[in-house]
């Protein structure tokens, strides 16, 4: 059953276009009179041609086009999901949203995408020739165009003064080749959004302080991301203010090149930089790879080398991940009262629903990289021309098909806890927090067992690999009857789970965005008024005479719980700084947004949530 769109598409009619002006009027009152999710959709996910032309009226016409799309992938395996049942699950980003690419891209017959949001890249084997550093730069771009955001270690080029044998006798070191990875990534345009990098390097490596320098004054390297892998002896030296040693190649018993330094200095300094320009960030390589799952299949290919730009998902070279949100404020029943309680036996059923839609989205991707090969295969270019990029998909088909992995995470966490009454930070929350999300990866890997058992596992799956990791160790502990069953049947997929951002698709939600607080309770907009008007009020009157009346805006569900508790928002929009403040003050809000909660509170539930 393919899409109305695709229907048509291949019938050799083109499906009716939307005035713009009908669209903009239909999704405004889609979301209540919300501009700005109105224009988040139609700008980033309505379906339109590359002529500009929008073939969605709102977002329910999307989420009927991949709820058609989904119920034919459900078709191929045994109880399959209704399209009507898919629908309702999506519908008004209330239960399961998809996130960026697959929200975009399935059903989708004007664009040839990947439905992935994101994927890794890197060398077998160590390459810091020019060729290698190339070869990377195309893979970059060419997955860039296809609307994916990719992340790669640097940790194989060699570093800065080291013999070379070409005409230039000594290496230039990695700052250089991140200054031109991320020029690449500013070049590519992915319909209105630049493409997203993240550039990693071992700790080990002699030139990571130059790397962990290379973005302080804020003029280079401005098109990525960048984040530093620490390991356990480095920050065993540091807290025994130890030297440390670094060598290139970074692994290895005969090193060409080494180098030794303070360790607490450089902690120092990457904690300087971070305050001072946010960057680098920080990865604990090795509980990374201890806790990896697909690293047990280290020897496969499933070696984790990078992450994805925003640092959530660590991936080997040529994985893949597609990402889907679980909006966890839908899942509190009377929010905002006395009476307000977190329905689990809902929130477990639809959890295990998103484990199998994102399943299903690994079909689709199969079905877009064929697309992409095909188009690879027609463009009129040279044979050699298109044979790296034609390589590169045939990589990443590979790593799919091998570990079929999910993204499946949250949204509104701070919206749910505000909910329920309890206090973003506080240890209460963070209790409830860890519970919601036991139950989600419970959930979630039953599905992915259940599936194996009705579709078949990933085609690596060895149980045996995985019975030391900690995870599996933790999940065995939490269920032992689903671990007896996965080593029974095997797990579809070979990773689950992640905790992604979600900015827009939380201003889609209108919710709190993924396990974040809520950023702001309120802000101040103006619009200008006429001041003999009648009960107008005058807040400000600017340098060429006119007049401005300044008001409220709120977190949209700071609105619901004034309605919940008796209060007008219209009325409360009005009130002075002093008014309003003594009514934030009685919400759940207070106290919990970005600005309040304390980041050691703020890393303590990341923390725990991630066991």
């Amino acid at each position: 059953m393919l899409s109305t769109q695709t229907q048509q598409a291949q019938r050799g009619r083109s499906p009716r276009a939307i005035p713009y002006e009908d669209v903009l009027a239909s999704t405004i009152e889609y979301f209540g009179g919300d501009e700005l999710a109105a224009n988040v959709w139609i700008n980033k996910y309505a379906l339109k041609d590359s002529h500009g032309n929008i073939y969605d009226r709102t977002p329910a016409d999307m989420h009927r086009r991949i709820a058609r799309e989904l119920a034919r992938i459900e078709q191929k395996y045994p109880n399959p999901y209704t399209e009507d049942e898919i629908f309702e699950a999506l519908d008004h980003f209330r239960y399961i949203i998809p996130q960026g690419g697959p929200m975009a891209g399935i059903g989708n017959p004007f664009q040839i995408v990947s439905l992935s949001n994101c994927f890794v890249i890197g060398h077998d084997h160590l390459a810091d020739s020019y060729g290698g550093v190339l070869r990377l730069d195309e893979e970059q771009v060419q997955l860039m165009k296809r609307r994916g955001g990719v992340g790669h270690d640097l940790s194989h080029i060699r570093p800065k003064g080291s013999p070379v044998m070409n005409s230039a006798l000594t290496s230039t070191g990695v700052v250089p080749f991140m200054e031109r990875y991320s020029n690449s990534t500013r070049e590519v345009a992915q319909d209105g959004r630049r493409g997203a990098l993240m550039l990693t390097i071992s700790i080990k490596h002699p030139d990571s302080e130059r790397f962990i320098d290379a973005k302080l004054d804020g003029t280079k390297v401005t098109g990525a991301n960048v984040s530093v892998k620490i390991d356990d002896a480095f920050m065993q030296a540091v807290k025994n203010k130890k030297p440390y040693q670094q060598t290139f190649p970074i692994h290895g018993k005969n090193p060409l090149y080494t180098k030794e330094v303070d360790a607490s200095q450089l902690w120092s300094k990457i904690i300087h930089n971070a305050w001072a320009s946010a960057e680098p960030g920080v990865l604990f390589w090795d509980t990374v790879q201890r806790e990896s799952i697909p690293d047990c299949y280290a020897d496969l290919g499933f070696r984790t080398i990078s992450t994805n730009p925003c640092g959530e998902i660590p991936l080997c070279a040529y994985d893949s991940c597609r990402l889907l949100a679980i909006n966890l404020y839908s899942f509190v029943e009377n929010p905002y009262t006395e009476e307000a309680f977190f329905d689990f036996d809902r929130f477990r059923r639809f959890a295990a629903m998103a484990q199998r839609v994102m399943d299903d989205i690994v079909d689709l991707e199969m079905e877009k990289i064929e697309q992409i090969l095909a188009k690879i295969d027609a463009d009129p270019e040279d044979p050699e021309i298109k044979r790296a990029e034609r390589l590169l998909w045939e990589k990443i088909q590979k790593k799919c098909t091998q570990g079929r992995r999910t993204g499946v995470g949250i949204t509104a966490e701070g919206d749910m806890l505000a909910a329920l009454g309890l206090r973003y930070g506080s240890d209460e929350a963070l209790k409830f927090s860890v519970e919601v999300h036991k139950n989600l990866a419970l959930a979630a890997y039953r599905s992915s067992v259940e599936m194996a058992r009705d579709r078949g596992p990933f085609p690596i799956y060895d149980a045996q690999r995985e019975e030391n990791n900690p995870f599996i160790q933790r999940l065995r502990e939490a269920d032992p009857e689903l671990y007896q069953d996965m080593v029974k049947h095997g797990r579809r997929n070979i990773a689950l789970l992640t905790i992604a951002p979600t900015g827009t698709t939380s201003l889609m939600s209108q919710t709190t965005s993924g396990i974040e607080p809520a950023f702001l309770v309120s802000y101040k907009r103006r619009r200008k008024v006429n001041p003999n008007d009648k009960n107008v009020r005058v807040d400000f009157v600017d340098e060429v005479g006119d007049s401005w009346e300044e008001y409220h805006v709120f977190h949209h569900n700071f609105l619901t719980w004034l309605t919940a508790n008796g209060y007008d928002p219209v009325q409360v929009a009005k009130m002075n700084e002093e008014e309003l403040a003594t009514i934030i003050a009685k919400s759940p809000y207070h106290g919990a947004t970005s600005n309040d909660v304390d980041w050691v509170n703020k890393v303590r539930m990341q923390g725990a949530i991630q066991k």
